[in-house]
């Protein structure tokens, strides 16, 4: 997550249960469907931006994903992640950074971000993103990436957010990347409540 200081990223994980903050899910099914249906070998890289403590890596360790990446601004969310997978957390690179400040040193075929961009509320923030996510893709990349949508919360962790469509996110992204595909998903959070999300797939030129 990134959106606000590394001490509050810090904070929400020290103080809460990783499955206990909004954006859990027990089983990252928007991101898994996403990925099977762009049939991808199981050589792919990919990076999981603000992945935290989100248990896609597990998947993906599990379906023999060998070149993936978590990078998150919250060093206590990987923790999490690393002590869950126990042995297997080695064959993941971790990265504790603010994409809006990190420079990627390599490119990926997939880059997937769920809930990190709509935190960014400013201009600048959005810029610097996406010369991360240029860097750190190349011609035939694949973005996955769900914001919330614009009937989805105004706020969360006690941020602002900006809300998405389809059509505002391809308008962010290109012309550098093309919609392929877009969806709705109506998230339920730990806590009963219901949280509407905007999904796409892009691919870059």
């Amino acid at each position: 997550m990134t959106g606000a200081t590394r001490e509050h990223w810090d904070d929400v994980y020290r103080t809460k249960a990783a499955d206990s903050v909004s954006w859990y899910q027990p089983t990252p099914g928007p991101s898994l469907r996403a990925l099977d249906e762009l049939h991808l070998p199981a050589t792919t890289s990919l990076i999981d931006v603000g992945g935290g403590a989100s248990n896609l890596v597990d998947r993906l360790v599990e379906r023999g994903w060998s070149d993936l990446t978590v990078l998150d601004i919250a060093a206590p969310a990987l923790e999490v992640a690393k002590a869950r997978l126990q042995n297997d957390a080695g064959r993941v690179a971790w990265v504790v950074a603010d994409v809006t400040a990190w420079q990627p040193d390599r490119h990926y075929d997939v880059w997937h971000d769920r809930a990190v961009f709509h935190f960014l509320t400013e201009p600048e923030q959005r810029l610097a993103y996406r010369r991360a996510r240029e860097i750190g893709t190349a011609p035939g990349s694949f973005v996955i990436i769900a914001t919330f949508a614009p009937d989805g919360p105004e706020r969360c962790s006690g941020l602002p957010v900006q809300r998405y469509d389809a059509a505002a996110l391809a308008a962010e992204f290109s012309p550098a990347f093309t919609l392929q595909r877009d969806w709705r998903e109506d998230h339920a959070t730990p806590a009963g409540g219901r949280q509407s999300f905007q999904w796409c797939v892009f691919r870059r030129r």
